[in-house]
């Protein structure tokens, strides 16, 4: 081949693979214009609603069900007219408190946001921007593991495994704690 052809080949094959120096946009671009950088919308409204955002994953796949989906699944659990009013209580306590602490959440992230925004930053104010942030997140998934604790000593072992097949959990036995420790009503 004529070292003419060769370069021609190259420059084609150079050409065809793009300019190297062109960066990869970054995950994030879009989310500059968000209000809370580090907060889609649906996560703070998740939050305001004290929805679970899979906070309580270490209880639920293990088999300690929450209290929403039981009330999803009363009829299929056969649950009792006691059992329902205490769910139900359950529920109502769990999700003033987690819309409370998500509301406070979501402003120490909209004060952090502004402490980058403003320029404001420095270690002090992002260690405690941070700690106070922290101790909310483990204040947060604490309602909602408890709620999973509080409606796991209102349910029969039965009725345990029956949640756990009908909301999918491999076996039904929803780990290998199921039935045992719990104190039932």
């Amino acid at each position: 081949m004529r070292p003419a052809t060769i370069a021609f080949i190259a420059a084609l094959a150079a050409a065809a693979a793009g300019p190297a120096t062109s960066p990869a946009a970054s995950p994030y671009a879009g989310q500059e214009a968000r209000d809370i950088k580090s907060l889609s919308a649906d996560e703070i409204g998740d939050l305001l609603a004290g929805k679970g955002m899979g906070l309580a994953k270490a209880a639920e796949l293990n088999g300690y069900p929450g209290p929403a989906h039981v009330l999803e699944l009363r009829t299929e659990l056969g649950l009792t007219p006691e059992q329902q009013t205490r769910t139900e209580a359950l529920f109502t306590s769990m999700e003033a408190d987690a819309q409370a602490l998500g509301r406070d959440l979501v402003e120490r992230e909209r004060a952090l946001d502004h402490l980058f925004a403003m320029r404001e930053v420095s270690p002090e104010t992002l260690s405690d921007a941070l700690t106070g942030i922290g101790a909310l997140q483990a204040r947060l998934r604490n309602v909602h593991l408890q709620a999973h604790l509080d409606q796991t000593r209102l349910l029969t072992p039965e009725q345990i495994a029956r949640y756990n097949a009908l909301r999918g959990y491999g076996n039904g036995s929803g780990g290998t704690h199921t039935g045992h420790g719990h104190r039932h009503h």
